[in-house]
């Protein structure tokens, strides 16, 4: 019986188009530059995202750890949200490999406010303070909310008039983009680098790419291979890639309309709670008020239903919608679920 997924979008499996492409991709030596079906998903990239160059990577935590290690050097302080991926999902990696500093910040409506960043920046030319060398911004956030275009130029700006550098991870920021009405790139201007995955409701096996300026592509380069991202004919990748960016990127509002159909329902049953307002893009939040033993096997007796989900994290579920989910699907999950938890 098949299996309805509920875990993530990255679980999605590549179409049989995307297979196809993979199959008949004509590659070359990616580290040497002259792997034809990478440089073409580089140069898709570059232009979707509204950026100079691009870069593909095999995953985004590297997406954005190239991005860090490029724009920082050693003993500086990075501005992000203490919600955010690249402070709480990847392994400490800005501290290991860049040898930075983190400066979380906690917003209280979860959107970034751009005077608390401002209030965070270093004074210039103190010598007892760290120096502080890149702002980070997501766009979506990880827990699903969408952050306005007025709010992300605000942030800009702000960096601007420091001369400090902002990165955006963006690894699902056509989510984004569907959800705001425009295009990705009316986003990522608001950014110096950006780190969009592939692999994330976009149906590609494996990978991000990284855009910017053609400058920090270059020295991200010799980062990306510092860091053992040269995947030598990695077209047969990048393949699926450019479908993902020209073709399944115009699909998400599916995913998202399915998300508020599923909150609609979930929202109807006993014991959970569920902000709908919340519900932006392809992934939603609740909570659930039932004894610890029922929460804590949930996941297992979903499972013995074929529907897969992810147990507890800071006190809420999280269900997300992808292209292998359907109307039908959802009708069933939730019908088990209510079932389950009685």
């Amino acid at each position: 019986m098949r299996m309805i997924d509920l875990r993530s979008d990255t679980v999605t499996q590549p179409t049989p188009e995307m297979r196809q492409a993979m199959f008949d991709a004509i590659v070359g030596d990616d580290v040497y530059g002259d792997d034809p079906t990478v440089n073409k998903f580089e140069a898709l990239a570059a232009e979707m995202l509204g950026k100079e160059s691009a870069m593909f990577v095999p995953s985004g935590t590297m997406g954005n750890q190239v991005s860090v290690m490029t724009h920082t050097r050693r003993g500086d302080e990075i501005i992000l949200s203490d919600a955010s991926h690249i402070a709480v999902h990847e392994g400490g990696g800005a501290a290991a490999l860049s040898q930075v500093m983190l400066r979380p910040l906690h917003y209280d409506n979860v959107l970034p406010e751009p005077e608390k960043i401002r209030a965070a920046i270093r004074e210039h030319g103190n010598v007892h303070y760290p120096r502080t060398g890149l702002i980070c911004v997501e766009n979506p956030l990880a827990v699903g909310n969408v952050v306005p275009l007025e709010t992300l130029k605000e942030i800009y700006d702000i960096a601007k008039e420091h001369k400090i550098p902002v990165h955006m991870d963006g690894a699902r920021i056509f989510n984004a983009a569907e959800a705001l009405g425009v295009e990705a790139s009316e986003i990522a201007k608001y950014c110096d680098s950006v780190n969009v995955c592939i692999s994330k409701g976009l149906c590609a096996p494996v990978g991000s790419v990284v855009a910017g300026s053609r400058e920090f592509i270059e020295e991200a380069r010799r980062n990306r291979k510092i860091l053992g991202g040269g995947m030598r004919q990695c077209g047969v990748l990048a393949a699926a890639g450019i479908i993902a960016f020209e073709k399944m990127s115009k699909r998400l509002g599916e995913d998202h309309a399915n998300a508020k159909y599923m909150a609609e329902k979930l929202s109807k049953i006993d014991g959970v709670t569920l902000d709908m307002s919340s519900v932006e893009i392809n992934m939603l939040f609740f909570k659930l008020d039932r004894p610890a033993d029922v929460i804590n096997t949930l996941p297992d007796k979903m499972l013995a239903e074929n529907i897969l989900i992810n147990g507890i994290e800071d006190g809420e579920f999280r269900f997300v919608t992808h292209n292998d989910i359907s109307k039908q699907d959802i009708d069933t999950a939730i019908e088990v679920f209510a079932k389950i938890i009685g």
